[in-house]
């Protein structure tokens, strides 16, 4: 199924996103996390590219592929573009194609430290008008509420975000936040600049001091001052931090859902069980906007 069918059908979208397993590692670990994943019933999963360029197209496809043929489940294959050739994208969309995964996330990627190979695309847009020449693809895109960090301002970010929805998105992802307050502020910017395509609300909870770390390292998001008390409260008590950093992120969705928030996209980290329990409050709320019932 395609995702913008999803986004028409419901008026909330609540998806997860997993990633792929090193090269080293085997592909075994991730199918036996879907096992458990697909019980929560996901409107549809993602499969990342592989963070610092860890993945490969070959097993994001799979496992894309493995999502929808083995349990039904929509899924969105993520595709980077930053050092590839026309030829390797090419040759990746026809593998999309032949394993019948129709829903692509293109995204420029993370350049890759040591890697001097340049790619033939520049910016996200011209990979989406790439796909959109040459496949019948549903194309989602990232959006970033805090502004890319490679951005001067938030003005320059979100005009360079709606020439990617001119191009032919159908819906974007944000990036983790914590302050829903920014997310609230974005959208009301995307809405005015014209953008009019569905946002997922992008949300990562936060188990671990050294996580959160790292987070804020890669991504650049900004601590509130609810979350840097609950940091400093339990940095010497990891089993109290994890409760708390779970409860914050269902305080965090629960409110983003009464603020009519059009998709809440879980980062799972491949956790079944940190799924599972924001699941266990966030799910019959959703239910319950989009008027269904489980039995």
């Amino acid at each position: 199924m395609r995702i913008s069918q999803l986004f028409q059908e419901r008026k909330v979208v609540y998806s997860f996103e997993i990633f792929p397993p090193k090269k080293d590692a085997p592909i075994s670990v991730v199918y036996d996390t879907l096992a458990e994943l697909h019980m929560l019933e996901p409107a549809y999963i993602s499969v990342t590219y592989g963070a610092g360029g860890s993945g490969s197209s070959n097993k994001t496809g799979e496992l894309a592929s493995f999502i929808t043929t083995q349990y039904g489940i929509p899924s969105i294959a993520h595709l980077t573009c930053v050092h590839a050739s026309r030829q390797e994208i090419e040759a990746s969309l026809t593998d999309l194609k032949t394993r019948g995964v129709e829903n692509i996330l293109a995204l420029r990627g993370d350049r890759v430290p040591g890697l001097d190979k340049r790619g033939e695309f520049t910016y996200a847009s011209q990979l989406i008008s790439f796909i959109r020449e040459r496949g019948d693809f549903t194309i989602g895109a990232a959006c970033y509420p805090e502004g890319h960090s490679e951005s001067t301002d938030l003005e320059s970010d979100l005009i360079h975000l709606k020439e990617k929805v001119d191009c032919g998105v159908s819906f974007l992802t944000t990036q983790l936040f914590f302050d829903n307050d920014d997310f609230y502020a974005f959208r009301e910017r995307a809405e005015k600049i014209g953008i009019t395509v569905p946002i997922s609300a992008g949300i990562m909870p936060v188990t671990s001091i050294k996580q959160i770390q790292r987070i804020v390292s890669l991504s650049g998001s900004k601590i509130p001052g609810r979350l840097a008390k609950i940091i400093a409260r339990y940095e010497d008590d990891p089993v109290s931090f994890r409760q708390a950093g779970l409860e914050y992120a269902q305080g965090q969705i629960l409110h983003l859902l009464k603020n009519e928030t059009r998709g809440i996209h879980l980062y799972t980290m491949n956790n079944p069980e940190v799924s599972r329990q924001i699941s266990a409050v966030v799910r019959p709320v959703v239910d319950a906007i989009n008027g269904e019932s489980k039995k």
